[in-house]
């Protein structure tokens, strides 16, 4: 269920209290191309820009971060940069990575709750 959260209506009035406590509604995204295939990323990079904000997805390989850290740790010469690749680039609106930010954190809490809840004992 998605949740969105506006700061004025179309005419330019603030909403209620109530309003802008969100308003629930079923979404249904339908895929497009192969958009419905997830991609793996490993690595985020988040880059602003005026009025968006960049959220680059990428993929690293699995060797090549404990390599890095074995080379930083031994005082090895780190390299200048290393090569990954990037699984998907998206642009959002600020009310849009502010709504992704409030989702992730959610989701983020609800886990860290389900972690700490003493699970049953087995028989």
């Amino acid at each position: 269920m998605a949740t969105k959260q506006t700061d004025k209506n179309v005419a330019g009035v603030t909403p209620s209290a109530e309003a802008q406590k969100g308003l629930q509604l079923g979404l249904r995204l339908q895929p497009v191309d192969a958009s419905d295939q997830p991609l793996f990323s490993n690595f985020t990079v988040v880059q602003g820009a005026p009025g968006v904000v960049f959220v680059d997805f990428g993929f690293l390989e699995p060797a090549a971060l404990p390599g890095l850290a074995r080379l930083a740790k031994s005082g090895g010469k780190m390299p200048e940069s290393i090569n990954g690749k990037l699984a998907c680039r998206v642009v959002l609106g600020l009310d849009a990575a502010a709504q992704l930010t409030r989702q992730l954190e959610q989701h983020l809490k609800s886990l860290a709750a389900a972690a700490a809840t003493p699970q049953g004992k087995p028989s």
